[in-house]
């Protein structure tokens, strides 16, 4: 009978917790979803109580279980269901369209308007004139499509070609040469040598850190230096 009242009383707190967290709104969640969000609060509290309870542990394993399982059994409803991910996951709210503010929006999103200017300076907009559309993400993120005319240049809009950037991978770290992410590069210690005299490096000792990419394009961060050279 115990064991019956730990799932039913796990069940009603879940469902509780949900409802409650819809209402605060999708800023309390930031980031994760509300099933993340009510999982990993409650199972948190309930394995600290799991670590004081000494007459009946159990009770505490099978609460955290059942907030587990609820949350694998929604994950799978939702990606199955699109209306039912809607529902539970929630969905954005346009708060700015075509540059006009919806003030009823901000309202459903559980937004006033100083925490709506913050997020968009944030996110780099200080004069919202220059914002075509802002969505206020399920996750409590904005989300900014600026006017076209505002956005940032790119080489596709001057017609210039440039050649495609790679991701850097550290080749000294504190002294000591990577030399497995050198060969991943196609490089040696005889290349990396001889970069080194050019940049007036004796030893790699001298090195706090140096990063290269595939178009061995290097930079070198001195022990004694705070800038790259």
């Amino acid at each position: 009978m115990d064991i019956l009242q730990v799932i039913l009383t796990s069940v009603f707190s879940f469902i509780a917790l949900f409802i409650l967290t819809k209402l605060m709104g999708h800023k309390q969640v930031s980031q994760l979803d509300f099933f993340d969000y009510i999982t990993g609060i409650t199972i948190g509290s309930i394995a600290a109580e799991l670590a004081t309870d000494l007459e009946a542990p159990w009770k505490s394993t099978v609460a955290m279980v059942i907030y587990a399982l609820a949350t694998i059994i929604i994950g799978v409803v939702t990606r199955k269901i699109p209306k039912a991910r809607e529902y539970l996951n929630g969905a954005s709210v346009k708060l700015i369209d075509n540059g006009k503010l919806i003030r009823e929006n901000l309202k459903k999103a559980k937004l006033d308007l100083n925490e709506f200017l913050m997020m968009c300076r944030e996110k780099g907009y200080f004069d919202i004139r220059n914002i075509h559309t802002a969505l206020f993400e399920s996750n409590g993120k904005l989300t900014i499509l600026p006017f076209s005319s505002h956005r940032s240049v790119t080489p596709d809009d001057l017609q210039i070609k440039v050649p495609q950037e790679s991701l850097f991978a550290e080749i000294i770290m504190d002294g000591r040469v990577m030399e497995k992410n050198l060969k991943q590069l196609g490089l040696d210690l005889t290349w990396l040598s001889k970069k080194m005299d050019e940049h007036n490096i004796k030893s790699a000792s001298e090195v706090f850190l140096a990063v290269c990419d595939r178009n061995k394009n290097i930079a070198f961060y001195k022990k004694d230096s705070k800038s790259g050279s």
